[in-house]
């Protein structure tokens, strides 16, 4: 099994991640994920904009989770150290910034599936699908809008984003 930049994951009787890969995300529109308040929204890429770190870490039990879907991962962001979360808000699949430590939930005893993602790379893009919502993706829309969930993938709104591991 390989991450999100094709190396080899570390398998549990093998060396533990000690810390996350890091790395920028934009979508196909150019637009950058940054912060605001507690909330990830998307705005143009410039030399002006200051995009956040994204900290990717696999899951430490892949094979307690549903096969073929893609490589479980923890995604976060590196300052302040937050991660995504999927959560039931009233009825509705909800993508939330969480103050919580990437490596503390990579050293749980079992997977913690509100902040997994599925992670599937198809050429030079990826997407990440909830694993406490199967069917429910990541996605950005309108600039300065928030990233959030949806379940009408690639139709709408761009649930295929770049990472790149080298900024």
């Amino acid at each position: 099994m390989s991450d999100v930049r094709g190396s080899p994951i570390p398998e549990r009787t093998h060396e533990a991640v000690n810390k996350p890969q890091t790395g920028k995300v934009s979508d196909l529109s150019q637009q950058v994920w940054i912060l605001q308040g507690q909330t990830l929204v998307t705005v143009p890429r410039s030399d002006r904009v200051a995009a956040v770190t994204v900290t990717v870490v696999p899951c430490k039990y892949p094979e307690s989770l549903e096969q073929g879907k893609g490589i479980p991962i923890y995604l976060g962001i590196q300052d302040p150290e937050m991660c995504l979360s999927c959560e039931d808000v009233e009825g509705q699949p909800t993508l939330q910034l969480k103050e919580q430590k990437i490596l503390e939930l990579y050293n749980q005893a079992e997977p913690v599936k509100p902040f997994l993602f599925y992670h599937v790379k198809t050429g030079r893009t990826s997407t990440f699908e909830s694993v406490a919502f199967p069917g429910w993706f990541i996605a950005s829309s309108e600039r300065g809008q928030p990233i959030f969930l949806t379940s009408d993938q690639g139709a709408v709104h761009n649930t295929a984003f770049n990472i790149d591991f080298s900024a």
